[in-house]
């Protein structure tokens, strides 16, 4: 796997090492994209062929458009109007304005692997901008639909491997229960997630949703459309995993020590629980 001049494997990261890898990573482009990376399995056989017209000089919206996968289409960014929400504007008209570069090119991939779970999250972004308006706080549906898209990411995962990572027990969910990940599945989705990967550094995080073990590959697409409802969007499912953690994604990581890196692999925090005022003997309400 190409680093490029990322982060090494095994190294550390500090808070300012890690804000120069992003703004490093904004420098990248479509042609800087390593399609073996393993977090790219299953989007090279579409991504990789406009990758290669967009490098050799293509508009980004043409060579997305060509490829004809969409239930949408690419235009430049330059035909939102100015003052009309970009969610809003899709769902009104089917485009989906579209800057060159990284960011873009992974949201227009993932219109093509997931059409039918980006429309519904377009359809709920739409919903809430005409209960609600556009503000400078988006809302709990929003917010959560908004990490979703641009961080997710989907796993299959046995029981006893969900509890592990959710409970943040690195060490068992990636040592002790390695044997596990073989068989499960992992899809990718969060386009600002693999704009990082395109230059990878040991604490990029992704946001894990649960898929159930009764959904088949096939059905994933109108799986997860279904299941993103507002309601549960709005209860903020999600866990972090550190995206190099994956076993068999980074070569550092089949050492054990990969994972004592506490400023990536970082305990649960726990809640402080709050008593209630009535809750203390002396002012309980009288009955």
């Amino acid at each position: 796997m190409a680093s490029g001049d990322g982060l090494s494997p095994g190294q550390s990261p500090n808070a300012d090492l890690t804000a120069g890898r992003c703004a490093q990573s904004l420098l990248r482009g479509v042609p800087d994209i390593d399609w073996s990376a393993p977090w790219l399995n299953g989007w090279r056989g579409v991504g990789e062929t406009i990758a290669q017209k967009i490098a050799a000089g293509c508009p980004q919206p043409q060579a997305l458009n060509e490829a004809g996968l969409a239930p949408v289409r690419f235009v430049p960014q330059s035909d939102l109007p100015e003052g009309q929400a970009y969610e809003d504007f899709i769902f009104a008209h089917g485009q989906v304005p579209t800057r060159e570069g990284l960011h873009d090119f992974f949201n227009a991939l993932c219109w093509m692997h997931f059409p039918q779970t980006k429309k519904r999250l377009n359809q709920l972004q739409a919903t809430e901008i005409a209960r609600a308006g556009v503000g400078q706080v988006r809302g709990p549906v929003r917010d959560a639909a908004t990490v979703f898209d641009e961080n997710a990411l989907l796993i299959q995962p046995p029981d006893d491997l969900w509890a592990a990572l959710t409970e943040h027990r690195w060490h068992d969910a990636f040592v002790g229960l390695r044997e596990a990940w073989p068989a499960t599945r992992l899809w990718t989705f969060g386009h600002a997630a693999l704009e990082k990967a395109v230059q990878p550094y040991k604490s990029i995080t992704v946001h894990m949703w649960r898929v159930p073990p009764s959904v088949l590959p096939s059905d994933i697409d109108a799986w997860l459309a279904q299941d993103l409802s507002a309601d549960k969007l709005s209860r903020k499912p999600f866990s972090p995993l550190p995206l190099l953690g994956v076993p068999g994604w980074w070569p550092a990581n089949q050492d054990p020590a990969f994972y004592a890196d506490s400023s990536v692999f970082r305990p649960r925090r726990v809640k402080p629980q709050t008593e209630k005022p009535y809750a203390v003997e002396e002012i309980v309400p009288p009955v």
